[in-house]
């Protein structure tokens, strides 16, 4: 096929740093093997310059305005939505834009399986999974450390319960347990606990927003990755944690669960900092479970492959590109 132009809606920018310019950044550069790709904050109906081949939009309620432009401007042409996890979850079963977004799209694409059960049947044709993917990173050698440091990545908003993660801090037992906070502060009275948490608590540092590279080299030598939101649509903190041998421990969450089975044994009840403290102890004092919970995620690793991503993109791409009407 000859190469297209796509042209990619994400709601947040390179300096939010967050899940959605990570997937966005990620797809831009897959796509680029076959196509020629624009990315911003919006599609510009207003723009004299000829339109794209193809639309994609993540998030459901924040891009519905190009969306719903790019479906009256040009409704022979095709469009992707990709549903994150505030719009899986919550936005829309509440947002007439995200509804209206979901029918608009010629393709809907979830990050992880369970998120079908959040989706009207008659949607159900037109959507397809794509998971997410990072490199692998070698495991940090296993040798004895001064400290056993626990990490939990993510900018300290509600919907990722950063509370949990805080009070956690204080009812964690295991000797030489340092809990460690990455992300940046986007709730001003979040920050404020963050800081009185890390006053308080010696074992709790909150290190602020970092860069994506330093991020993961820090995360390669944790002991394990805590993930306590209450709503996700697929996050790429679980799958850099795998990709890199880490084990997780995460909210039982649909999201979650799309993401790494059922029968995953590091789950703990959403917003219980009781429970999550006794699974930060058992992964610390206890070797075999561990050992279990990263055979768990080095059997997932696989289904996180960028060229297992790359591919599946494509492929979706294509064949919308194949389907459309050339319109002048």
């Amino acid at each position: 096929m000859t190469a297209q132009h796509i042209w990619i809606v994400s709601p947040a920018s390179a300096r939010a740093n967050n899940g959605n310019w990570q997937s966005a950044s990620r797809w831009a550069r897959f796509l680029r093997a076959r196509h020629r790709v624009t990315l911003s904050l919006q599609w510009p109906a207003d723009s004299a310059a000829p339109p794209p081949d193809l639309l994609i939009a993540l998030h459901a309620r924040r891009s519905a305005p190009s969306l719903d432009a790019w479906a009256c401007a040009w409704p022979q042409r095709p469009s992707i939505l990709l549903l994150t996890g505030t719009d899986l979850y919550r936005d829309i079963h509440t947002d007439p834009t995200a509804q209206r977004a979901l029918q608009q799209a010629n393709a809907l694409v979830l990050l992880q399986p369970a998120g079908y059960a959040s989706l009207p049947a008659q949607l159900h044709a037109k959507t397809s999974v794509i998971f997410q993917s990072a490199p692998a990173l070698k495991p940090a050698p296993e040798r004895a450390r001064r400290h056993a440091d626990i990490c939990m990545i993510g900018h300290l908003r509600g919907e990722k319960d950063p509370l949990t993660f805080m009070r956690a801090a204080a009812l964690v037992r295991a000797p030489g347990a340092r809990l460690i906070h990455i992300g940046g502060a986007l709730e001003p009275a979040l920050a404020e606990a963050a800081q009185a948490t890390a006053a308080s608590q010696p074992r709790y540092l909150w290190l602020g927003a970092m860069p994506h590279a330093a991020t993961r080299q820090r995360l390669k030598r944790s002991h394990a990755m805590v993930l306590t939101s209450h709503m996700e649509g697929g996050a790429n903190v679980i799958i850099e944690a795998v990709r890199a041998g880490v084990p997780v421990l995460v909210s039982d969450i649909s999201g979650n669960r799309g993401m790494l089975g059922d029968d995953y044994l590091g789950y703990f009840p959403a917003g219980d900092a009781a429970a999550l403290a006794r699974l930060i102890d058992r992964v610390i004092d206890d070797s075999s479970y561990r050992a279990t919970l990263r055979a768990q995620c080095d059997a997932r690793a696989p289904l996180f492959a960028p060229q297992a991503e790359q591919a599946a993109l494509l492929e979706l791409v294509d064949n919308l590109l194949h389907r459309a009407v050339p319109q002048s």
